[in-house]
C-alpha cells in the first residue's frame, strides 16, 4: 500500500512541470482540459474601499444574502442570512428558482431595515455552478449540478434571469458582478492581505484561481485591462483527464468508473472530500477479499458506496489512544464491524493517512505550479478556504511539508492562509470595484 499511494519529490516535480504545461495550453486556447477561464475580474483590492454592498452566494443546498460593508482600513462587517431551497424549486422552471431568490434578498432587505430608494443596490452574485462567463455581469449557464435541473435555463444569461426576478418584484436591486468562488476566495483575502495572488477551495470539490498577466492570455480578444492583469479561474478539478501524468491505483480507477462522472475530474477525485473516503473504502474491500484485514468480514454498510465518510478519515487520523479506540468505535458502530483487532485497526489508520497525505501532496503540485507559473517564489499568499482545508488534521502541514520538497528553500516565502468566506464578502469586494 505504501508502495502504492506514497508519493515521491522526483514525481512531486514531474506533476508540477506537467501541470504547468497544462495551464499553459488553456491559457492558449479554448477546448484544453484545464480550461483557464477569464474571470473578467482585472482589480485587486487595496482595503482601502468602503461602502455596503449586497452578496448572493447559490452554492448548492442553502441560499445566503449577505449585506458586506467594507470600513477601509482592510476591516470588514458582514450580516447574513440562510434560506434553505425547496426541492420543488430545484427542479421546476427557472423563473420558479429565480423568483424564490429574488423573494429571500426582498425578505433579508425587509428584515434589515434596508429600503433601496432611488438608485439600486449593487449586488455581488457567487453561482457555483458551470458557466461561461462573457463580462464581469454576464455569464450563460452551461449545465445544472449538485442535483439542480430547471427547465429553460440551460445557455442563458444567470445575470439577466435574475436581474429580470428583481424587476418582477419591483426591487431596485442589479447585479454588478457575477462571481466564482475560487476569485471570491481570493479577492476576499486580498481586501485585508494585498500580497494575496491566489484563491484554492479544498473542500468537497477542489479547484483555484490566480492573478495572470494578461499578455500570458494569449487566447483574450478582449480590450487589454488597464492593470495588466486577469485573475484566472483554472477549474483544475479537470487536471490530467488524460490520465497521463497523475499516480492512480486500481483503487481511484474503481472510484472514477463507479462515478456520477466516469473520465473526468481525476484530479478532483484524488484530492477533494467527496471522494477520499471512497478511495479508503475500496481499499478496505480488497484486503477483506484477501483476507488481510476483519477476518475477511464484509459487512452490509462497508459494501455501499460513499459509507465510509471523509469526516471518518478525520476522526481517526485524531485517534492517538493506545488501542485506537475510536478507531474501533467507528469500524463497530457506524460500519458494523464487530470484533476488531489491534492489527486491523493499525492498517485501517495507516490506509486512511496514506490516502490524507497524498491528497494534500497532489494539492501542494498544483500550488506550486501557480507560484511557478506566476514566477512569485520571492513570496506571495495562497487563501485557501473548504472544509478539507480547514478541518482535515495535519492537512496544511502537510502541503507545507511537500511545498518544501518542491521548492526548497523558497517554500518559506509562500504563506498559506484559511481565507473564509470568499462567496460572501469576496462578491461584495468584487462589487465594490465593479463601480
Amino acid at each position: 500500500m505504501e508502495e502504492l499511494f506514497i508519493v515521491g519529490p522526483t514525481k512531486l516535480k514531474e506533476i508540477v512541470k506537467h501541470f504547468v504545461g497544462e495551464l499553459q495550453k488553456g491559457l492558449d486556447h479554448e477546448g484544453a482540459t484545464v480550461a483557464m477561464l477569464p474571470s473578467f475580474v482585472t482589480n485587486r483590492p487595496t482595503g482601502k474601499e468602503v461602502g455596503s454592498y449586497l452578496a448572493l452566494d447559490l452554492g448548492g443546498t442553502n441560499f445566503r444574502v449577505c449585506e458586506v460593508y467594507l470600513e477601509g482600513q482592510s476591516s470588514v462587517r458582514l450580516r447574513q442570512k440562510k434560506f434553505t431551497i425547496p426541492e420543488e424549486c430545484k427542479n421546476a422552471d427557472g423563473e420558479v428558482l429565480f423568483d424564490f431568490l429574488a423573494s429571500s434578498v426582498e425578505s433579508f432587505l425587509k428584515d434589515s431595515g434596508v429600503v433601496p430608494t432611488g438608485q439600486n443596490l449593487e449586488l455581488g452574485f457567487t453561482f457555483s455552478f458551470p458557466v461561461n462567463q462573457t463580462a464581469l455581469n454576464a455569464g450563460n449557464l452551461l449545465v445544472w449540478t449538485k442535483g439542480f435541473n430547471c427547465s429553460n435555463t440551460e445557455g442563458r444569461d444567470v445575470v439577466e434571469m435574475l436581474n429580470e426576478a428583481f424587476t418582477r418584484k419591483g426591487l431596485k436591486v442589479k447585479v454588478a458582478a457575477l462571481v466564482n468562488d475560487t476569485v471570491g476566495t481570493l479577492m476576499s483575502h486580498a481586501y485585508n492581505d494585498p500580497q494575496t495572488l491566489v484563491g484554492v477551495i479544498l473542500g468537497t470539490g477542489t479547484n483555484a484561481a490566480y492573478v495572470e498577466k494578461i499578455e500570458n492570455v494569449k487566447k483574450w480578444k478582449g480590450p487589454k485591462p488597464a492593470s495588466g492583469e486577469m485573475i484566472i479561474n483554472c477549474e483544475w478539478g479537470a487536471y490530467d483527464e488524460e490520465k497521463a501524468m497523475l499516480p492512480l491505483t486500481q483503487y481511484d480507477n474503481k472510484l472514477d468508473a463507479e462515478s456520477q462522472n466516469p473520465g473526468q475530474h481525476i484530479y478532483e477525485k484524488m484530492i477533494s472530500g467527496m471522494y477520499l473516503g471512497e478511495i479508503c473504502r475500496n481499499v478496505f474491500l480488497d484486503l477483506i477479499e484477501k483476507k488481510y484485514l476483519f477476518n475477511g468480514y464484509l459487512s452490509e454498510e462497508l459494501k455501499k458506496q460513499n459509507s465510509f465518510e471523509t469526516q471518518y478519515m478525520s476522526r481517526i487520523e485524531r485517534d492517538y489512544s493506545a488501542d485506537l479506540s475510536d478507531t474501533k468505535m467507528i469500524l463497530q458502530d457506524l460500519l458494523g464491524i464487530p470484533n476488531t483487532t489491534a492489527r486491523d485497526r493499525r492498517i485501517v489508520r495507516r490506509i486512511v493517512e496514506l490516502v490524507g497525505i497524498r491528497a494534500a501532496r497532489l494539492s501542494a503540485c498544483c500550488i506550486a505550479g501557480l507560484v511557478t507559473q506566476m514566477k512569485k517564489l520571492d513570496g506571495c499568499t495562497v487563501a485557501i478556504d473548504g472544509s478539507v482545508y480547514e478541518h482535515y488534521p495535519h492537512f496544511g502541514n502537510r502541503i507545507k511539508d511537500a511545498l518544501h520538497e518542491l521548492l526548497g528553500i523558497f517554500a518559506e516565502n509562500i504563506t498559506l492562509a484559511l481565507g473564509k468566506d470568499g462567496s460572501g464578502i469576496g462578491a461584495g469586494v468584487i462589487a465594490a470595484l465593479a463601480n
